[in-house]
C-alpha cells in the first residue's frame, strides 16, 4: 500500500531538519566495551586517513599516556592544546573549544567523551564542548567506554562490580551520525592486562552490551531515515518480547519464559492486557495478580481497552516494533470457534514478521484421569506468522 502524502506542515519540517542537518558538523563516536581495545589508536588512525584525503584535520584533546604507536601517530597531525588547569593539587586539562573554533578546522579528534571538565568552565561536561564544536559546523571524531554512558552504569556495575565516576547521557550517543564499536576478541584483551579482575566471561558480557547498544542506534537512525521517506514499517534487529496476559493463560511460564529471554539479550520485555467485561471475581483476582508478576520481572506493563483484543495486540505490537508475541491458547476447539475464528487464529494469519510461541493453558477437562497432565515439547515452541 502506498504511504499517505506528507502534509505541508511534514514537509516543512523535513526541510528544516535537512537544513539544520547540513549546517551541523558530524559526529562519529568509537565505541569500546572495556579498556584497552584501541580507541585512541582507532581515533588517531581515522584523522590521518581523513588527513591524507584532503580534509582540515586537528587534535582537540588526546589522554596522556599512549603507547610508541599512538605516540607516532599524533605527531603527524596538529595539536591544538588544552587549558591547563590546577585542581585541588591535581593537573587537569580541558578542550579548549575557543582556540579550536578560531582555527575552525574541518574535523577535530577529542578523546575521553567522559571527561568532566573542573568547576567555572565554559562547559560542565567535555560532551557539552563536542556539541558546542558540532554546532559550529565542525565534524568530530570522539571515543569512549561504554561504562561511561550514563544509562549502562547498572548493567556495568552489575558485571564488573565497579562504576564509572564520569558520564555521558546515552541521550548524546544516539544522536551520533555513526557509531562504530572498537572490538578485540576478549581473550586477546584479557592477556593485555595478567591479573585484571575482569576475566574472558566479563569481558564478553560487556562486549555484548556494546554490540547491542551500537546494532539499537543503526535500528533508530534508519527508522528516521524510512520515516523521512515516507516509510512506517520497519522492524529492527533488537528482539522485543510482548507477553498477552489473559485470566486463564499459562502467564507465569509465558511471563518466565520472556523474562529469561530478555535478561540474555537485553532487550525490551513487554506484557499487555486487553480489559475484558463481565470477569468474575476469581478471574480478575488472577488477572491482577498476573499483572503484578510481569511487573516483578521488569515488565512494561500496558493495559488497552478494546472491542478487538487481536487487531488491539497486533496494532500494539507494529507501535513497539515486537519481534516475539507469547499468547496462551486452550488445546481444546469449543463450537464457536469451529464457526468463527478465535484470537489466536486471527493473530497468526496477521502478525507479519512477528515470532508467534504458543503457549497452552491448563484444561482440566483434557487432563487425562490416570496421570497428571503434561504438555508436549512441540506445543511451546516458536511459530513464524504467515505474511
Amino acid at each position: 500500500m502506498r504511504a499517505p502524502r506528507p502534509t505541508p506542515e511534514e514537509l516543512l519540517r523535513r526541510v528544516e531538519a535537512e537544513e539544520e542537518q547540513a549546517r551541523r558538523g558530524r559526529l562519529k563516536i568509537l565505541l569500546g566495551y572495556a579498556s584497552r581495545v584501541g580507541k585512541s589508536f582507532r581515533m588517531l588512525d581515522e584523522g590521518r586517513r581523513r588527513k591524507q584525503r584532503g580534509q582540515d584535520v586537528v587534535i582537540g584533546s588526546i589522554q596522556a599516556k599512549l603507547g610508541p604507536d599512538v605516540e607516532r601517530m599524533v605527531e603527524t597531525l596538529e595539536i591544538i592544546p588544552g587549558l591547563k588547569v590546577r585542581i585541588d593539587g591535581k593537573d587537569d586539562e580541558v578542550l579548549d573549544v575557543v582556540s579550536i573554533l578560531r582555527r575552525n578546522p574541518q574535523v577535530c579528534l577529542v578523546d575521553e567523551l567522559a571527561h568532566d571538565n573542573p568547576p567555572g568552565g565554559r562547559h560542565p561536561k567535555r560532551w557539552q564542548d563536542v556539541k558546542e564544536l558540532l554546532d559550529n559546523g565542525i565534524t568530530v571524531v570522539t571515543a569512549v567506554n561504554l561504562q561511561h554512558i550514563a544509562e549502562h552504569q547498572d548493567a556495568v556495575e552489575k558485571i564488573t562490580g565497579k562504576r564509572a565516576l564520569q558520564t555521558v547521557p546515552e541521550a548524546f550517543i544516539r544522536a551520533a551520525d555513526e557509531i562504530v564499536i572498537v572490538d578485540a576478541p576478549p581473550e586477546a584483551l584479557q592477556q593485555r592486562e595478567p591479573g585484571s579482575a575482569a576475566n574472558t566471561r566479563r569481558l564478553s558480557e560487556l562486549r555484548e552490551l556494546a554490540l547491542l547498544l551500537v546494532a539499537e542506534v543503526v535500528d533508530d537512525q534508519l527508522q528516521q531515515s524510512l520515516e523521512s521517506r515516507g516509510v512506517s514499517t520497519f522492524l529492527g534487529s533488537q528482539e522485543r518480547i510482548l507477553v498477552c496476559i489473559t485470566p486463564r493463560s499459562n502467564t507465569k511460564r509465558m511471563l518466565d519464559s520472556g523474562h529469561r529471554i530478555a535478561e540474555r539479550f537485553h532487550c525490551d520485555f513487554l506484557a499487555v492486557y486487553v480489559r475484558q467485561k463481565g470477569l468474575g471475581e476469581a478471574d480478575e483476582s488472577q488477572v491482577e495478580s498476573h499483572l503484578k508478576l510481569a511487573r516483578e520481572l521488569g515488565a512494561q506493563v500496558n493495559i488497552l481497552a478494546a472491542t478487538d483484543p487481536a487487531a488491539a495486540i497486533l496494532e500494539f505490537a507494529r507501535a513497539q516494533a515486537v519481534t516475539q508475541v507469547f499468547v496462551g491458547h486452550s488445546l481444546r476447539k469449543r463450537w464457536r470457534e469451529l464457526l468463527f475464528d478465535n484470537p489466536v487464529d486471527r493473530l497468526i494469519q496477521s502478525a507479519e514478521n512477528m515470532d508467534l510461541r504458543i503457549f497452552p493453558h491448563p484444561d482440566p477437562a483434557l487432563e487425562p484421569q490416570f496421570e497428571p497432565h503434561r504438555e508436549p515439547d512441540f506445543q511451546s515452541g516458536p511459530r513464524r506468522a504467515s505474511s
